[in-house]
């Protein structure tokens, strides 16, 4: 009968080193004080001993978790399909890799705020990541708990918050088109509960009384097939339009092909900008005018801050820089 051999442990690497299990400890995940010439005799002790690090151990024995929760709020389960959210999760998961932690992804509903609550008190989860939190359903997460907790989007004064500039974002975008020569610019805007679509809304307001002409907006939710309708509403009530910008690309592409329908010349006769540059803004007919959104760089700042356990930081905004396309 072959016996099965154990795998080393921690404590058997220690032993081999001659130091404390804690040294030992610190010396492999580099988090606190050890020499160098310790790191060394530690590293070959563990290499002599095929050792390899538990995470799900050494998340139970520091209560840290062993995974990153992705948690993106919304109406239905649809909002986990959108490739915004898609973006996020591989951004979080490459963070996070390096310090031997999952990703999960959850839904948060909007009719439901409580949800966010049930989930900081999961000690499986090693932090939080809100994707477009709401005021609701932060308010219900205990004070003590929302250190585990970093929002993309408008967070709260105790809770680490990262997004867009958004405002400056479209800002650049109506300017762009003013310089152009459009005078009636309409504007598709993202969903209400979003503190993102008033920050960009706003901002279109200034910039266009500032130029002296009317304010024209419709209500958008960031999908293809809402920013099809609301072209067709916008043309409908204000046929003199002459550029269309959609806070989002997939809804910018939907009044692309509801234009086109209609017969209506893009750019020549109605020029057309979103918001974000996802990867179709480059290949649509014709190619789209937007403005960035670095989603990867906001997920992993977001992430980093959850493991390194960094104290609240204020709301940090990315910059949006404009590309210019075929559209406008």
């Amino acid at each position: 009968m072959v016996e099965q051999r154990r795998e080393a442990t921690l404590a058997d690497v220690a032993r081999r080193a001659g130091v404390s299990v804690a040294t030992a400890s610190r010396a492999l995940t580099s988090r606190g004080p050890a020499s160098p010439s310790t790191r060394d005799k530690v590293t070959a002790a563990a290499r002599a001993l095929g050792y390899l690090p538990n995470p799900a151990a050494r998340a139970l024995a520091t209560r840290s978790g062993t995974r990153v929760a992705v948690a993106v709020a919304g109406h239905t389960a649809h909002v986990l399909n959108d490739p915004y959210a898609a973006r996020v999760t591989t951004a979080t998961a490459t963070a996070a890799a390096s310090r031997e932690v999952g990703v999960s992804l959850h839904w948060l509903p909007l009719h439901d705020p409580a949800e966010l609550a049930r989930l900081a008190e999961n000690r499986d989860i090693s932090g939080i990541l809100v994707v477009n939190p709401t005021p609701t359903a932060l308010a219900t997460v205990p004070r003590a708990a929302r250190h585990r907790i970093a929002a993309i989007g408008n967070g709260s004064r105790d809770i680490a918050s990262f997004d867009v500039d958004n405002a400056t974002g479209t800002t650049n975008v109506i300017h762009h088109l003013l310089t152009t020569g459009r005078r009636r610019i309409a504007m598709i805007t993202g969903p209400e509960w979003l503190p993102c679509t008033h920050r960009a809304l706003t901002a279109y307001r200034h910039a266009t009384t500032e130029a002296g002409i009317p304010p024209r907006h419709v209500p958008g939710n960031f999908t293809a097939a809402r920013g099809d309708t609301a072209a067709t509403d916008i043309m409908t009530r204000w046929p003199d339009t002459d550029a269309i910008f959609a806070l989002g690309d997939l809804s910018a592409l939907g009044a692309l092909d509801a234009l086109r329908r209609a017969g209506v010349q893009v750019p020549g006769d109605v020029a057309v900008a979103g918001f974000d540059d996802i990867t179709f803004a480059a290949l649509s007919h014709p190619t789209l005018t937007t403005t960035t959104n670095p989603v990867e760089s906001i997920a992993a700042a977001a992430t980093t801050t959850l493991l390194d356990r960094h104290p609240t930081v204020p709301l940090t905004f990315f910059p949006s820089t404009l590309v210019l396309r075929d559209s406008a």
